[in-house]
Parts: structure tokens; sequence; C-alpha cells
């Protein structure tokens, strides 16, 4: 019987389970969308049952798969939505509210008493992170301080937070173990990337009681036992969704980069040994940790990339699938000077803007549906390329740029991408990066791999998107996008 390990990605929008061979072969996919919750404006919440039961289904269909074709499911990896922050029940595991989104911008005001407890710089020195409702500290605060009961019952011990990862370890495990991995804890505000623990001077700055927090464990190792299938299977491979695509586009030596293009965009680059601190508001992470040693990286983070067609499909009703938008950006020689700021939840980096929200500029009597959808694509594009910027300013240029994630199917997307980065772009076979990533690092966990380098050589290219386009248009274009961001943040 051939290995086969199980990776569970838990995404903003949807779970699912792929199930890949040991050589990283995309063997069978389950997948279900679940709902989205927007209570408030800027606020996003999730049913913690709706996640659980979507894991469990595909994970279910996924086993089943693996038995049939005769499969050894040798581990089970996951991947998730990072930041995204449950408080549940120790001994039921019932969780005690819904779960506050990474999108989700209702502590924005506490954040910013937050910072003047404590200035950005001397978070930045321990986190690598800012004061930004994105990261999971405040989402925890929030949660036991405004459900009632719940930080009477969290200082006396009776309750376990944490992100997406731990909530499912925890209920996979039933129960046995609460822990999480090092790059999804990097990503709390809570956790000192240089001493890789849970700080006491960030624990009680944001007032979460250390006894609720889960064990930091390495990406690859013992994470304890999935025992809700007909068989136990062994958890061995964890990491918070945008390292580990990082890992399944195998961005293992300093320099390396790529681009995931989910529900939002981020942007990867490892710098090796070294916590590189940003000039540019950029943030510094664990890019992952395996055999007790640390790897970093740079990331830029953009809040709506995906979700922007979502968007367009779902609240405008301009398109029935996402994929019809490459043929309609195709349609049209430019956007009719039309430009969308997706700053449905705020601007991520560089900007940090977490109180402004979406605008069109440019629009004129001739504007119609088409224009509208291609704007909306190319401003993920644009915010790539400030991101882009931001690495300019702190030293990093990159030569090429690997892209992943269900948007980067859209060839006229990753050609514009080409056009606007002034360089190639590469676009790999498989583009199931993330779960990719997870099942590598479970593969590691179990010993079907010596070391992370012996999967480097899986990855192959594609497709290779070369610019094309004059530096005069692009110029223009992006002085026009500049212009736009301005007006929206003045």
């Amino acid at each position: 019987m051939s290995s086969v390990i199980l990776s569970i990605d838990q995404g903003t929008t949807s779970s699912r389970t792929v199930v890949f061979s040991a050589k990283g072969e995309l063997l069978f996919s389950a997948q279900e969308e679940f709902p989205q919750i927007y209570p408030q404006d800027g606020w996003v919440e999730h049913d913690p049952e709706a996640i659980w039961n979507t894991v469990l289904s595909t994970l279910k269909q996924a086993y089943a798969y693996s038995v049939e074709a005769g499969h050894e499911a040798a581990a089970i990896g996951i991947t998730n939505q990072r930041e995204t922050t449950i408080v549940w029940d120790r001994e039921t595991g019932k969780p005690l509210y819904n779960a506050i989104v990474w999108q989700d911008r209702r502590t924005a005001a506490h954040c910013q008493t937050l910072a003047e407890k404590m200035p950005v710089e001397d978070l930045r020195a321990k986190t690598g992170l800012l004061h930004d409702p994105y990261f999971s500290g405040s989402k925890m605060a929030w949660i036991l301080d405004n459900v009632d009961g719940v930080r009477h019952r969290a200082e006396a011990g009776e309750l376990c937070f944490g992100t997406i990862d731990s909530f499912l370890i925890w209920r996979l495990t039933e129960g046995k173990r609460h822990v999480t991995d090092a790059t999804n804890a990097s990503r709390t505000n809570l956790f000192n990337i240089h001493s890789q623990a849970w700080d006491e001077e960030l624990l009680g700055l944001f007032d979460v009681p250390r006894s609720g927090l889960p064990r930091v464990l390495d990406c690859a190792g013992d994470f304890g036992t999935c025992s809700v299938l007909e068989k136990d299977i062994p958890i061995t491979g964890v990491a918070g969704d945008q390292q580990a695509a990082a890992i399944g586009q195998v961005c293992f030596k300093p320099g390396d980069i790529k681009s995931t293009y989910g529900t939002g965009c981020f942007v990867i680059l490892n710098t090796g040994e070294e916590a590189v601190l940003s000039k540019s508001r950029l943030l510094t992470t664990v890019g992952y940790r395996v055999g007790g040693k640390t790897s970093y990286a740079l990331e830029g983070s953009i809040f709506m990339a995906g979700a922007s067609v979502q968007w367009l499909r779902d609240e405008m009703k301009l398109v029935e699938k996402a994929s019809e938008t490459q043929a309609i950006c195709e349609s049209l020689e430019n956007t009719g000077g039309v430009y969308l700021i997706p700053a449905f939840t705020g601007l991520g980096a560089p900007h940090w803007a977490p109180d402004a929200r979406g605008a069109v500029f440019g629009m004129t009597r001739g504007t119609g549906r088409d224009h509208l959808i291609r704007a909306t694509v190319e401003s993920v594009v644009y915010q790539t390329h400030d991101l882009f910027e931001a690495m300019s300013k702190d030293g990093v240029t990159p030569t090429a740029l690997r892209v992943d994630g269900g948007m980067a199917a859209n060839s006229w997307m990753c050609a514009y991408l080409a056009d606007i980065l002034d360089m190639p772009v590469l676009r790999p076979a498989v583009l199931e990066t993330t779960a990719l990533g997870a099942a590598y690092l479970a593969g590691l966990g179990v010993g079907l791999y010596e070391s992370l380098e012996d999967v480097a050589g899986n990855w192959t290219a594609e497709t290779k998107f070369t610019p094309g386009l004059s530096a005069e248009l692009r110029e223009s274009r992006l002085a026009d996008w500049s212009k736009y961001v301005h007006k929206l943040l003045s």
C-alpha cells in the first residue's frame, strides 16, 4: 500500500481536505463552503460548528477515498485561516461565541488604546506585528470582556482559546491536546518571535490569561492522534495558511518569495534565520519552525483579493462564477479610467488603515459592468505592487514571483501582474500549495521525508508569465492608483 497524507485546509470561506501522495501529487480533494456572518459594519464571524462540520465531512470523504483506492493514510496535516479566534469550554469543547474572523475590525479603537500603553516600536520588537484588529490577541480579549461570564471562567482555567488549528486539533483528538504551532502563535501579538514563547508583558497588555492558551510546537511533530475516523491517524504537521503556501512553493532559501491569492492576498519573503524588521510597515513573522530551528519571513497582507470577486458575484450579482472574470478582463483594452479600492474591511499593508472603506473612482456615464469587473481584478494587482514597493524600501528586490491560490487560475490576472511588477510570474503545476505545504510538514513529522529540502524537487512551473506592458503605460496606471489611494486615506 502506498502512503498518502490527508491535508486539512480550513479557509475563510470553505474547508477542504486534500489527499496527496508522498511525491506531492494531488490525488483527491473534497471541499465545502460555509456561511459568512456580518453582525455589524466591519464585523466578520463564523459559526465554529459550521467550520467543524465541513472539516469533518471533507476529512471523512478523503479518508474514504484513500481506503477505496488502497492507500495507507500515514498522517494528517492542518493548515488554517490565521488570526481567526475561538474560545471554547475545556470540558465540553463547546464554543462560547462565534469565531471572530481575521478580517474583523471591531477592536480598532481598543488597539489604539493599547498603542498608548505600549508604543508600536516596542510591540514590533517582540512580535514583528502592529497594533491592528487583524491579529488574534485583541479578538481574544474582546470575547473575554463582552460575553457574559467568559472572563471569570477563563481566569478560573475552565476555557481554552486559540486559533482555528488549535480548535480543530482539540476536536480531532477528542479533547486530548490543546496545542498550536509557531506560525499560528506568531500571529496573535501575544508570542515573542525571538524567544519563541508566550510573552508575559504582552499577556498583561492584552489581558489574556496564559492558562487558556495552547502549547506551542514546531510545525512538524506530534500534535496528537486523530481519533474521529475508523482508524487512528497521527496529526504531524501544522502551519498557518500563508506559511503553508510558502512551504508548498518550496520557499526554503532566503530571498524566495510567493504570493497567495485566496480570500486575501499575502506575499511572504523568506529571510532565513534573521528576523528582518521592516521600515515600510510590513510584518516580520515566523516562516516555519522545524527541529527547533526558526526560519523567519517578511509579509505583506492584503485583506481583499478573491473576496472582492466574491463581492462582485454575491452582493453585486455582476457575475455568476468567479471564472467569468478572465474573459471579461480580456475583452477590454482598459477600465475606462475606473479604479476600485476594495477597502471593504480596511486596508492592510503597507497602509494599515482599519477604518478605510471601499470606493470607486473615475466613473463616467460610459462606465459599464465590465469596466467595474476589470477594475476589481486590477485592484489586486495594484495592491500587490504596493507591497513590492514597500519591500524595495526595505532593500529587497525580488526577480521573480511564485503565485498560487484560487485567483491565480485567472491567467489574465497573472499576466497583468507580470506587467505591473515588471518581472516574471510563475504559476506552479499544483495550485493547492497551501494544502500541499501542510502535507509536506505532516510527511516530515511522520518520517516520510528527512528534511523539507527533500521535497524541493517536486515543484514545477506550469506557466511563466513575462512582462509586456510599456513602461509609460505601467507608470501612468500606477500613478492613478496611488492618487486615488491617497484620496481615500486623506
